[in-house]
């Protein structure tokens, strides 16, 4: 998978410039909160934070590097990108791990990869939406912001689609 592709659609899900009161991540820029931001080096304001160095942190801080080993379709790759964006790496295997039926630990390990390769990978895609649905519905903040949750999830969907 590339991480360049992964990044042109995952930037379809992420807005500008946003200082919602109610979003629990405070001031963002590209889907980049300013605490991240400034854990990696910026120190301007946000509303001039640019998409060249939101991709970067996209890169470092939500790419894992297991998606390259890990040998999965693309529209898995991405969902699992897009959820680490959204919720953090560590939710992100859990939901994977759970759609996989193993424990949802947040490590990726062998017991986990060899669960990856035995499984189907297009029953794999809507066990991990399944399990990102259940999980993006559960949390207070869904009331304010679940809408745009189950948008980008039918955008995913629309992604493996092609």
């Amino acid at each position: 998978m590339s991480f360049d592709q992964a990044f042109d659609d995952l930037i379809g899900n992420e807005g500008g410039y946003s200082n919602n009161p109610n979003d629990p991540g405070g001031e963002t820029n590209f889907g980049v909160t300013k605490r991240i931001a400034v854990a990696n080096g910026y120190d301007g304001d946000m509303k001039d934070f640019t998409k060249d160095q939101a991709k970067a942190i996209y890169r470092k801080e939500y790419w894992p590097s297991w998606l390259e080993d890990a040998q999965l379709p693309y529209y898995i790759e991405f969902d699992i990108f897009d959820d680490a964006v959204n919720s953090g790496q560590r939710q992100a295997v859990k939901l994977l791990q759970k759609a996989l039926g193993t424990v949802p630990d947040g490590v990726i390990g062998p017991n986990t990869l060899a669960a990856i390769k035995a499984s189907d990978p297009m029953k794999l895609g809507i066990l991990f939406n399944a399990e990102r649905l259940e999980f993006l519905t559960s949390l207070d903040e869904w009331d304010d912001f679940g809408k745009g949750w189950a948008n980008r999830i039918a955008h995913n969907l629309r992604i493996e689609c092609r």
